[in-house]
């Protein structure tokens, strides 16, 4: 069991693995994880599934009846029959549950992780969450790294955020995951064979990490 699941692991021997899904497993919990062991609207594996398959957990909009699916950074679970919302996010030791309000459960940030061209000239964006958002023939702005706010489960976008200075970041990888603070430097890299790296401020100190590692989750010009 990865150790950014939040479950006690003595006990019990073994444990529910996530389906496939878009998600790295370190990055991912199973649905019968979240509603048994994290918000613990059941006390058994086999109440935890008849929850599920009843229809009573959706993800990102969309009813999930598999209790093995993968939900993920930054999506957003709903709870039908209590009209409770939640976004799972990640933290410096595990991934965890933030409960929020409805309005906030209608969207959603994503990482553009690749840009792409489909047949008939259509640029697309792939996002962190394996979804694929098809753009139009006209060119457009987005890049690799930055983030867009989407509205869901519509997909439609309403905003996006650059790796600029002054940027808000939060770390999602490596040894200072979970830290969140504000961009003060960007180091483009120059050749090939460097990485391109970001220098944060957050809580008087300054972190330096890789470009690759960072969410931005708001810029100080507001949404683009």
């Amino acid at each position: 069991m990865p150790k950014t699941w939040k479950v006690s692991r003595k006990g019990k021997k073994y444990v529910v693995a996530p389906s496939p899904g878009p998600h790295a497993k370190k990055a991912c919990m199973p649905l019968l994880i979240i509603v048994r062991d994290i918000l613990k609207y059941a006390e058994t594996g086999d109440e935890a599934k008849k929850i599920i398959k009843q229809g009573a957990i959706s993800v990102d909009g969309t009813v999930r009846k598999d209790h093995r699916y993968p939900a993920g950074f930054m999506d957003v679970i709903e709870v039908k029959p209590t009209k409770e919302h939640f976004r799972i996010m990640t933290g410096p030791k595990s991934l965890f549950v933030e409960k929020i309000s409805a309005s906030e459960a209608g969207r959603k940030l994503c990482i553009i992780r690749k840009k792409f061209t489909a047949k008939g000239q259509v640029q697309c964006i792939s996002l962190h969450d394996g979804r694929v958002i098809r753009l139009g023939k006209a060119k457009n702005e987005y890049k690799p790294g930055e983030t867009v706010e989407i509205e869901i489960p519509s997909q439609k976008i309403s905003g996006h955020f650059k790796v600029e200075k002054g940027a808000d970041a939060l770390i999602t990888s490596g040894k200072n995951i979970g830290i969140r603070g504000r961009i003060k430097e960007v180091k483009d890299r120059k050749f090939m064979t460097e990485k391109s790296v970001v220098v944060l401020e957050a809580d008087g100190k300054e972190i330096e990490t890789l470009k690759d590692y960072i969410m931005i989750m708001g810029s100080k010009g507001g949404k683009k």
